[in-house]
């Protein structure tokens, strides 16, 4: 009986793309795990084909990119990060997305894997739990994650929560008490869920109630009128929104717009990326700024020294600095009792 790849990944008890790696790319494979994959191609007298054993060795000099969507700048700008410093140093680049869907990201790993990639720049939905990240680390499978913000893993990123605790504290500070954050499922995005504690710190910081995220589609172009609703009725509605990413805030101004709100007259509100087709609308929006493309070189060049063996050894997580740009959607709100403004809380 003539054994199969898919026979030596079964007795190994690794996946097929990690034994066509250890047969093919063993430099991309750590030793414990190549080590058990040539014992178990003995055990089985397995025999890569022809072409494998012309390929075993050899360097493909190609990286994998795993984005959530290219359609939001943030992760256009930390491409042209990664492409500015891989075409000089000789590297191709082969780029999937995920849509936020934790399958697609599976599918999108495990493709790449299959083409022989010598390291991963991702972005992925949950980097704390995320198991196949785990086999990566397992496999010796070199990768940096981009904008997760996570101690777990080799990260590039800004501190999402200090970041949005800053934002809140601004609009807090402008006199607003009654503020809500938009977000997309927070399930589905470890950013929004760090910037989500850091939006009710802040409130707490301040003596105020935090409320519920209020969850929309990420991928959505248009508020949902519900979603209006909530915004817009009641005698408490809320005066000022953060909103987890830019272009969510574009969607939420539109649909106030719409529904005949102006911004900042009615409602303030501020973003997250620091996109710079934000200052040019009308009004110019208010944001954190991330160093998108900065991220993304930063993520390049840890990821080379990974592949180099090069490592500096400093911490798996690396946190850039963040600013606030202060657009004119924020507006001050008079307090009723006629006292001075809050002062900033110290995080």
């Amino acid at each position: 009986m003539k054994h199969t790849i898919k026979d030596v990944a079964a007795y190994a008890g690794f996946s097929i793309a990690t034994v066509s790696r250890a047969i093919n790319s063993p430099h991309t494979v750590n030793r414990v795990t190549l080590a058990k994959i040539r014992e178990a191609i003995e055990a089985l007298q397995f025999s890569p084909s022809p072409l494998g054993r012309q390929l075993r060795g050899e360097r493909t000099r190609l990286v994998g990119i795993v984005l959530p969507t290219v359609a939001n700048p943030v992760f256009a700008q930390c491409l042209q990060g990664i492409d500015d410093l891989a075409s000089s140093q000789g590297y191709r680049l082969m780029l999937m997305t995920t849509q936020y869907d934790a399958a697609r990201e599976r599918h999108a790993i495990e493709t790449l894997l299959a083409q022989r990639v010598e390291g991963l720049v991702l972005t992925v939905a949950d980097a704390d739990t995320h198991p196949l990240l785990d086999e990566l680390d397992r496999d010796g499978m070199r990768y940096v994650l981009m904008h997760n913000d996570t101690v777990r893993r080799p990260s590039v990123s800004v501190d999402n929560r200090r970041a949005a605790f800053d934002a809140v504290s601004t609009l807090i500070e402008h006199g607003h008490e009654r503020i809500v954050m938009l977000a997309g499922t927070l399930a589905e995005s470890d950013r929004a869920r760090l910037r989500f504690r850091g939006y009710e710190e802040a409130m707490r910081r301040a003596g105020l109630t935090p409320a519920p995220a209020l969850e929309v589609d990420f991928n959505a172009d248009e508020l949902a009128p519900s979603v209006l609703a909530h915004l817009c009725s009641g005698t408490h509605r809320p005066t000022a929104l953060f909103c987890s990413n830019d272009l969510l805030a574009m969607v939420v101004m539109r649909g106030l717009r719409r529904a005949s709100y102006t911004v900042p007259g009615d409602m303030s509100i501020i973003g997250f990326d620091g996109l710079a087709i934000g200052e040019l609308l009308s009004p110019p929006l208010a944001s954190v700024c991330t160093p998108n493309r900065e991220i993304g070189s930063t993520a390049w060049r840890r990821l080379m020294a990974r592949i180099e063996g090069a490592d500096d050894g400093e911490s798996l997580s690396l946190q850039l600095p963040h600013t606030l740009r202060m657009g004119a959607t924020i507006s001050a709100l008079s307090r009723t009792d006629g006292s001075s403004l809050p002062a900033r809380p110290a995080v």
